[in-house]
């Protein structure tokens, strides 16, 4: 016998071990992606938010600024924050800053100028607007965030009562799982982020975590571009990837809807289906637009809402605790994933994620209105 026969024979099959255990992992890993966009996808019709908590102060007024109106996740949380407002019996003012820095900061000191009893910070970056924010803490108003950071709850060193949120870990390694499940291990993903904002970016990159974990999918680009500038960037954007990727370009994944809003037009005249490849899924907010594309199968293929108007109650119940001095809820609402197949339950014929959950009873109990 060849004195190699057997080491020979030994590496065949310890390459052929190694091939099966790989083969293995990656099965495992996409059936781990295949149970999450599972889990995603059930119904939202328990209520698992806070049940006790301060009565309702009385006439206060507040003020809602909001990074850019024209965001469908800031613009859905201060309709939610007016809702609320009217049933505890509050007055509430809403201020756009406009998508530009500049804009924000205006916006900030109006709302300071006004002294309301507490302020509520739609989509900001907390160190973008330092000074404003140490202001409103010197005269003791009371700041809620919404998307003001890479996590729920508190931020002391910020000035923040509270951060409503969902985890975006999670809305970020759903919507990319999708992507995974969708193309069976093999996509082939442009990212699209904005790092001015911190939790679009944190989102941004577990995204793409997730995307090289699957061993058979590429991260063909991670875009950075201003979300506020969308509508004139995206459609020289969209021709140049499809230019540079072709059909390798199979899954787009965005920090927001908002991106997807003006790619339509150029992947259609490009040859591409509206129901094809590049699908598109967001990690936020769930807009109305982004339903109607879900729901007609146009060139979006999913999206994992906020519960934005439900998000709204919550802002007002976290500055109702923060005037009442107690601690904040605690409370963080779990992950909900959109596609053709849901998109007509929980709040789906409004075009928004509207959980049939009874949350506004619950807060009217805390409250006692």
């Amino acid at each position: 016998m060849n004195k190699f026969s057997f080491p020979l024979r030994a590496i065949v099959l310890t390459a052929a071990a190694l091939a099966a255990a790989g083969h293995a992992l990656a099965d495992d890993f996409l059936d781990a992606a295949k149970k999450r966009v599972t889990v995603a996808t059930a119904p939202a019709d328990k209520w698992d938010g806070p049940t006790t908590g301060p009565k309702a102060a009385a006439g206060k007024t507040i003020v809602y600024v909001a990074g850019d109106l024209k965001n469908g996740g800031h613009l859905g949380t201060s309709q939610g924050v007016e809702e609320a407002g009217k049933v505890i019996g509050w007055t509430v003012r809403v201020i756009d800053g406009q998508g530009s820095v500049s804009g924000r900061t205006a916006a900030l000191n109006q709302a300071l100028a006004l002294k309301p009893a507490g302020i509520v910070v739609g989509g900001f970056d907390t160190s973008e607007q330092k000074v404003a924010f140490e202001a409103a803490t010197k005269a003791g108003i009371p700041l809620v965030g919404w998307h003001s950071g890479e996590q729920p709850g508190p931020n002391p060193a910020a000035g923040l009562f509270a951060n409503v949120t969902t985890l975006p870990a999670d809305v970020s390694e759903t919507a990319a799982s999708w992507v995974v499940a969708d193309s069976g291990g093999k996509a082939g993903v442009v990212i699209f982020t904005d790092s001015q904002y911190a939790i679009a970016l944190f989102k941004a990159r577990a995204m793409e975590a997730v995307i090289k974990k699957c061993g058979g999918c590429t991260v063909l680009s991670f875009e950075d571009s201003p979300i506020s500038e969308s509508s004139t960037r995206m459609p020289q954007l969209t021709t140049s990837l499809l230019q540079r990727f072709g059909d390798k370009w199979t899954h787009s994944l965005a920090i927001n809807d908002l991106y997807f809003d003006f790619m339509g037009p150029t992947l259609q005249a490009g040859g591409k289906k509206g129901d094809g490849a590049p699908k598109a899924v967001s990690a936020g907010d769930g807009s109305e637009a982004a339903y109607q594309r879900i729901r007609t199968k146009r060139y979006q293929a999913g999206t994992v809402p906020e519960p934005l108007n439900m998000q709204g109650w919550q802002l007002v119940d976290e500055l109702n605790r923060a005037m009442a001095k107690v601690a904040w809820s605690g409370y963080s609402p779990k992950v909900h994933l959109v596609t053709p197949e849901n998109v007509g339950k929980d709040g789906g014929p409004k075009n928004i994620f509207d959980p049939d959950n009874g949350y506004r009873d619950h807060y009217k109990a805390i409250w006692g209105k």
